[in-house]
Formats: structure tokens, sequence, C-alpha cells
């Protein structure tokens, strides 16, 4: 066998099938199970350690040039409100979290709570150094964005930069990595989510796909090449670990609403960097809730709430999160008082 496939094979039944790998994946499965039965904890929380970041796509709203790290205490600080609040899995992203100078003293923080914890990169700054301080540090999961084969004026995220980093990964990194791809927002070459998802298996990663907003945080219409990929990594047996999310995918590609129940500012929380709780990243202001202040009521009050905005959604976590409440509470529409720090909830109807 090629050493280097040899490598390969061995870093994969290393992380999938060793006994390493096992107990992380029943722990794993442990919290979700004790989260999912208490609807008044949150099951996924995106967390931002640092707005900046080293690159400027297009159609990113979620970045700045100039920002610096949140400090590391009272990154920590959050790390263990979010773990008196019961959450089962953070996600560390950014902007670019790489470029936190103690990202690895934050994951540990996370795990010594005995959360999962993954990290979303553009993975720019991927070196061998860094895969194993990741490792060291216990990181569970990793995805970086890949939005094209060559880079272009919409994203230099691509495969053509990034793919030494990936052999880097595959060949140190004991921690699960997924490779998401995206369609819409002007990516000019479509097609390339193809060639990246096949890369990505080579190298025994996971794929996915996005239907992506763009700029402003609208939906932009998918046109018949964009729309021919996605049915196309749709078929592709094995490639995508998110395959409930197909329909919602569908359905956005072909400007129908889904019809869901958004548990944003409850089961989802998006953390920005000022510490405060939004909906989602591209809702940011609602509820506008400092983090400190957050509590189980606040939380059983905006899994009840409904978001004037779910129809149309593209961002799949929030939905993945919300996906196990599906049947459980009706909501209310709320309008709110316009009060940042303060949004008090006015019950209008149920759905």
């Amino acid at each position: 066998m090629n050493p280097l496939v040899s490598r390969l094979a061995e870093r994969l039944r290393g992380r999938l099938g060793g006994r390493r790998g096992l107990v992380r994946s029943a722990l794993e499965l442990k919290k979700l199970a004790e989260t999912v039965v208490d609807p008044d904890r949150p099951l996924l929380v995106h967390i931002v350690p640092i707005r900046r970041c080293n690159l400027a796509c297009a159609y990113c709203n979620e970045y700045d040039d100039h920002s610096p790290p949140v400090p590391t205490e009272e990154m920590f600080r959050r790390v263990d409100k979010l773990a008196e609040l019961g959450t089962a899995v953070i996600t560390i992203s950014g902007g670019e979290p790489l470029l936190h100078p103690d990202l690895c003293k934050i994951i540990e923080r996370i795990k010594q709570h005995g959360m999962v914890c993954t990290l979303i990169t553009n993975g720019y700054l991927l070196v061998p150094e860094q895969i194993r301080a990741l490792n060291a540090a216990k990181l569970d999961r990793l995805q970086i964005s890949i939005d094209n084969v060559n880079p272009d004026d919409v994203s230099k995220k691509s495969l053509k930069v990034l793919d030494r980093k990936l052999r880097y990964l595959a060949e140190l990194a004991e921690f699960e990595i997924n490779i998401n791809s995206v369609l819409g927002a002007g990516v000019p070459n479509p097609e390339d989510a193809l060639t990246i998802a096949k890369r990505a298996r080579e190298l025994g990663f996971t794929a996915t796909m996005g239907v992506i907003h763009d700029g402003d945080g609208g939906l932009s219409p998918f046109g018949p090449r964009e729309s021919a990929v996605l049915r196309e990594f749709q078929a592709l047996d094995g490639f995508s670990i998110t395959r409930f999310n197909q329909s919602f995918q569908t359905n956005l590609a072909t400007q129908k609403a889904n019809d869901w129940r958004c548990r944003a500012g409850g089961r989802y929380l998006y953390i920005c960097e000022d510490g405060l709780v939004h909906y989602c990243s591209q809702q940011r202001g609602f509820p506008g809730v400092p983090l400190a202040q957050y509590d189980r009521a606040r939380i059983h009050q905006e899994n009840r709430t409904e978001k004037a905005c779910a129809p149309f959604c593209t961002i799949a976590c929030v939905h993945q999160a919300s996906a196990p409440d599906h049947f459980r509470h009706n909501q209310t529409a709320g309008q709110y008082s316009g009060n940042p720090h303060d949004k008090g909830l006015v019950q209008l109807r149920t759905r």
C-alpha cells in the first residue's frame, strides 16, 4: 500500500473506529440525549472569540479586519455560563477563531465541562503544530468551508490553496473533519462543490453542502446550474452528514418556504464577541440580551416565540438544533418593545 494511503487509513481508523473514537461518540450521544429530553437547555451554541478575519469573502457579513480577541478570562466566564445552562455542544466560530491566541485554552475549558466542542475555520492558519495543539485540547470536530477550486473575487477559500492543509489534517488530526461547500450568493462555478466533496471523501472526511445567504443576509434564487449541482450532491451516497436537511435545502433552492418551528434563542444561541445572545448570525440584535443575564426562563420563552424569518432561513445549524422539538410545543408570534437589552414578548397568535 502507498505509504501516504496507509497513514490516511490509520488516521481514519483512529478517529472513527478506535477505542478513543468510540468512547467519544458514546459520551457525545449521552450528552445530546440528556439535553434533548429537557426542552429548556441549549442543544447548540455558536460562540465568537474574535470578530477579525484574515479573509474578506464577498458573501460574508460575519467579520471585520480590526477587532481584538475577546479576553481569555471573559471567554472562560461565557463557557462556564453555557455549562450552567446545560449546553450540549459549543461551536467556536468567528471571524477566524484561529486568530485568538488562547483558542486551545478555550477548547480545554469547554471539554472540562463535558460539552462537545467543534470549530469552524477557513483553514488558512492550520499548520502541523496547530493541529497537534488542537489534538491535545481534545477538540471533537473541525469544519472548513471551501467555496471553489480556484480563488476568485467572491472567495479565497479555494481547494487549490487549502489542499495542503487538508493533507496535514488527514495525516495528523485526531478529531473528526467535515468539509463544507456552498451554493448561492454569486458563487460563479457551482460545479466546484462536487469536486470539493469528492476530494474530501478521498481524504477520509465527511462533506456537506450549504445553501447560503448573500452579504445582506438574504436568499438568492438558484439558477439551473446550482439546482443541478444540488441534486447531484444529494444523490452521492455517504457524502452528507445532514441528509435530513435535504428537503430544507431543496425548498430554499426553489424559493419555497419551509414549515418549521425555529427554536433560536433557546435550543440554539449565537453569542457575539460582545457577549450578547442573538437568534443567529443574521438576526443580531434579537433578543440582544447579555449572556450573563440569560436563564432557563428566557430559553423557555424564546423556544416558544415564532420567528418571522424562519420560512426562508438558510442557516442549517439552527434548523438542526430545532428539529428535535418540532412537535413538542406550539409557538406564539412576538412583538418586541425595542429595548435592545429587554425585548418584552407580546403574545399575538399560536401556530
